[in-house]
């Protein structure tokens, strides 16, 4: 390789594509960090709805399309967020850690989280 060439020395993110798991490892602590904000507005939501202070503000909020969505992007993080905890804890126990495994895992996960999330407001919603 000659000093002029102007190829980049290690794979940058525009040419390197990262793997599945890479991606569900990120999503996994956004998860963290998503669910921690949403104890908070689950705190407020239930303070609301118990009396406390004027409550139609945040009810309103709940209730509008925006809040509806909002609230279900909380239950797809929940869920997501314990699946990954569920197959880290195989990985703690020393199963799972080949690339084949590791990648059918995390598509089990997404996929789980996504269906338990949609039956939960099945549910919800029919109650």
């Amino acid at each position: 390789m000659a000093w002029n060439d102007k190829r980049p020395l290690s794979p940058h993110l525009q040419i390197y594509k990262l793997p599945l798991t890479a991606y569900v490892s990120i999503g996994n602590r956004a998860a963290g960090v998503v669910n921690c904000i949403a104890m908070v507005l689950l705190v407020s939501v239930i303070a609301a709805a118990s009396g406390a202070g004027d409550s139609s503000t945040i009810l309103w909020l709940v209730n509008s399309w925006f809040g509806k969505l909002v609230l279900f992007g909380f239950t797809l993080s929940l869920y997501f967020h314990m699946c990954n905890g569920i197959r880290h804890l195989f990985w703690d126990v020393g199963h799972g850690f080949d690339v084949d495994t590791a990648t059918k895992t995390a598509k089990v996960s997404i996929g789980v989280a996504v269906a338990l999330t949609i039956i939960t407001w099945i549910v919800a919603s029919a109650s």
